[in-house]
C-alpha cells in the first residue's frame, strides 16, 4: 500500500476526534463493526471520526457480514437499501425520510460501442438519481450517520452535485443543511443547492480552499456532520451500491473492465471495494478485472503520477470544464494509482475540448445528455481504446456520473439549430435536410 504523500492535507487527530461521544442506538449502524484506519489497520469504536489517531490515515468502515443471498437483496426496494447489510445503516433504515437513491439503469450502448470499436459496452447511468448525480448514495448513508450522531447541522464542501444532493436530503428529512461551494461553480448547479436551501455558501476560492474551511468549521462547531468531512467514512460507503448494482444488473457477475471518473478517488475506491465485497460473499463469481480512472487534463494529478510512474501525488490548481472533477489534491488519489496497477488498469486525462466532444457523442449515440464528468469519462474511454490500453474485445462498463442539464455552458456553443428557416416548404427544403 502506497504511504499518505506530505503534500495532502491531512486532517489532525484533534479535528477528528472532538471528545464527542454520542449516545449509539443498538444496531445504528448495521453490521459495521468499527472504524479501521487504510494505512496502518488501527481499529476505533465507530463514532465521527475520520482520520487515525496513530498516524493520520483516512479512517474506513469494517463490518462483521451475515450470510447473505441474492435473493434476500433481490427481495429488497428498488434503491439502494435492497443493500443495507453490506452498508453501515440500521435495519429500519427505510422508515426514515430519505431520497430514497439508486438502482440507476444500466444501458446496453450499442451505437456507442459500435462507433468506438468496442464489442460488448454498458453505460451505468446515474444521471437518473433524484438530484440526477451519483451523491445522493452517498449523501443517503450520510445522512443515515449525521441522524444517528444527533448532528444538529447537514453541511458540505462540493465542487456542485454533493451541494445540490445534501441541500435536497436535508430538506427531505428536515434538517438544517450549509452547503459551501467555490464562487465560480456552474449556475445550473447553485440554482439546484439554493433552490432546498437558504444557507449557500459561496466561498472565493477552489474545491481545495473550501475543502479546507470546511475541515476548520468541523473542527470548531459541535454538531455539524459534514458528509465529507468528520463523517466520510460513512458517507464513501454509498459509493459501493455502484458497484453491487453493476453485478446484480450485469446478472450477479462482474465486467471484465470498468472507466470511472476520479475527483476526490473515493468513487473508485469504493466500487473495487463492492466488488471485492461480493466475492468474499459468494455472491459473484471471482474473476480479473481492470479498473480505469479518468481525469481532465486541466486537473489530471493521478493521471499524472500513473503515467510517471510514481506513488506521489502532486496537488495541482485546477484549470478545466470539468469542474465536478476539479479536486486538485485528490485524498483518495495514491489508493487509485495502487487499484488501477494492480487491477491491470490505467489512469488516463483528455483536454476539455475532447470532454465536450465526448459529451456530444453520448447523447448522439445513446440519447444520454451527461454533465462534464460523464464527458471526461467517456473521452476517456475513447482515448483508452485508441491508444490500445483498452482491450475492445472485454465487457466493458462506464460510468456516468451526472446529467448534462447541470451544465450546459459546456456544450452550449458546440451545438444549436441546425438552420433558420421562414415557415414554408421550399425554405426547409433548400436547407437539405430533408
Amino acid at each position: 500500500m502506497s504511504t499518505v504523500v506530505a503534500e495532502q492535507a491531512s486532517p489532525t487527530p484533534e479535528s477528528s476526534d472532538s471528545g464527542r461521544k454520542p449516545t449509539l442506538r443498538e444496531g445504528a449502524f448495521g453490521n459495521a463493526r468499527a472504524l479501521t484506519c487504510r494505512e496502518c489497520g488501527h481499529e476505533i469504536p465507530l463514532g465521527p471520526h475520520y482520520a487515525c489517531s496513530e498516524c493520520f490515515g483516512p479512517l474506513e468502515i469494517a463490518y462483521d457480514f451475515p450470510a447473505v443471498t441474492r435473493e434476500q437483496i433481490e427481495a429488497g426496494p428498488r434503491n439502494i437499501w435492497r443493500y443495507k447489510a453490506l452498508l453501515p445503516v440500521p435495519d429500519d433504515i427505510e422508515q426514515s425520510p430519505n431520497m430514497e437513491p439508486g438502482f440507476t439503469r444500466l444501458l446496453k450502448a450499442h451505437n456507442l460501442g459500435r462507433t468506438l470499436g468496442i464489442d460488448n459496452l454498458w453505460v451505468k447511468d446515474d444521471s437518473t438519481n433524484p438530484t440526477n448525480s451519483f451523491k445522493d448514495r452517498v449523501v443517503a448513508c450520510a445522512l443515515s450517520a449525521a441522524t444517528e450522531f444527533h448532528s444538529k447541522v447537514f453541511a458540505c464542501p462540493s465542487t456542485g452535485n454533493l451541494a445540490n444532493a445534501v441541500a435536497a436530503a436535508g430538506a427531505r428529512a428536515g434538517i438544517k443543511t450549509v452547503v459551501f461551494i467555490p464562487s465560480n461553480l456552474e449556475k445550473p448547479k447553485q440554482v439546484n443547492s439554493a433552490v432546498y436551501t437558504d444557507s449557500l455558501v459561496a466561498v472565493n476560492g477552489n474545491y481545495d480552499d473550501v475543502n479546507r474551511l470546511a475541515s476548520e468549521i468541523a473542527g470548531e462547531e459541535d454538531g455539524w456532520a459534514f458528509v465529507n468531512v468528520n463523517v466520510r467514512p460513512y458517507y464513501a460507503e454509498g459509493s459501493k451500491t455502484l458497484g453491487y448494482e453493476i453485478a446484480e444488473q450485469l446478472g450477479w457477475r462482474l465486467p471484465d473492465q470498468i472507466v470511472i471518473p476520479v475527483a476526490s478517488g473515493s468513487q473508485l475506491t469504493k466500487v473495487h471495494k463492492a466488488f471485492q465485497e461480493l466475492i468474499k460473499l459468494g455472491l459473484v463469481e471471482e474473476k480479473p478485472y481492470k479498473v480505469y480512472g479518468a481525469q481532465a487534463e486541466g486537473c489530471s494529478p493521478v493521471s499524472v503520477a500513473y503515467k510517471a510512474g510514481v506513488d506521489a501525488i502532486r496537488p495541482v490548481k485546477p484549470d478545466t470544464i470539468a469542474k465536478s472533477l476539479a479536486i486538485g489534491n485528490p485524498a483518495d488519489g495514491i489508493y487509485v494509482l495502487d487499484i488501477c496497477r494492480e487491477t491491470g488498469g490505467a489512469v488516463e486525462d483528455i483536454t476539455d475540448d475532447q470532454v465536450r466532444e465526448a459529451i456530444v457523442l453520448l447523447a448522439r449515440t445513446e440519447g444520454i445528455f451527461t454533465e462534464t464528468a460523464g464527458g471526461t469519462t467517456v473521452g476517456v474511454l475513447k482515448k483508452l481504446v485508441e491508444t490500445g490500453q483498452l482491450d475492445p474485445t472485454l465487457e466493458t462498463v462506464v460510468i456516468n456520473t451526472g446529467h448534462g442539464l447541470k451544465t450546459l455552458d459546456a456544450v452550449s456553443d458546440q451545438v444549436g439549430p441546425a438552420a433558420t428557416i421562414d415557415p414554408s416548404y421550399a425554405s426547409f427544403a433548400a436547407t437539405g435536410i430533408a
